[in-house]
């Protein structure tokens, strides 16, 4: 298949409408899908036929000073995700922080539990009840 003869006029044209904001058939992006829709061309006519309008493109866009959708888009993200990573990590060392204190607890209750155990295995161990409370037998 080969190119129109316009491709290129029409490929600057649309190159040209983008960076003054006025697209006509594409969303305005500052990409080469939106510049290949607002070109009326396919998209490997500028990723393969046409690499010098692309590299193009990018200059203009980087000297426009503006940003593309999707880099803003992407750059929104991260940082999103570095506040969850933040918030994450915060909570991992409270979490971690607190493992001492449980510890302890767990050997305290497993050293109470064991002499409570020998208590009862001494025949003349004296066991009261407490009222209101049950007893219950392992």
């Amino acid at each position: 298949m080969t190119p129109a003869l316009d491709e290129r006029d029409r490929i600057r044209a649309a190159m040209d409408r983008i960076l003054a904001g006025t697209p006509e058939r594409s969303n305005g992006a500052l990409t080469v899908v939106a510049l290949a829709l607002e070109a009326g061309v396919p998209r490997n006519a500028l990723t393969q036929r046409h690499t010098d309008l692309k590299a193009e493109f990018y200059e203009k866009t980087t000297l426009h000073g503006a940003i593309a959708e999707v880099e803003r888009q992407l750059r929104t993200t991260i940082a999103s995700l570095n506040k969850t990573i933040a918030s994450k990590n915060a909570e991992l060392a409270r979490l971690r922080a607190d493992i001492p204190a449980l510890v302890r607890v767990v050997q305290h209750l497993t050293l109470e539990n064991n002499q409570l155990r020998d208590a009862l295995t001494y025949p003349d161990a004296t066991v009261v009840a407490l009222p209101g409370r049950r007893i219950v037998s392992s």
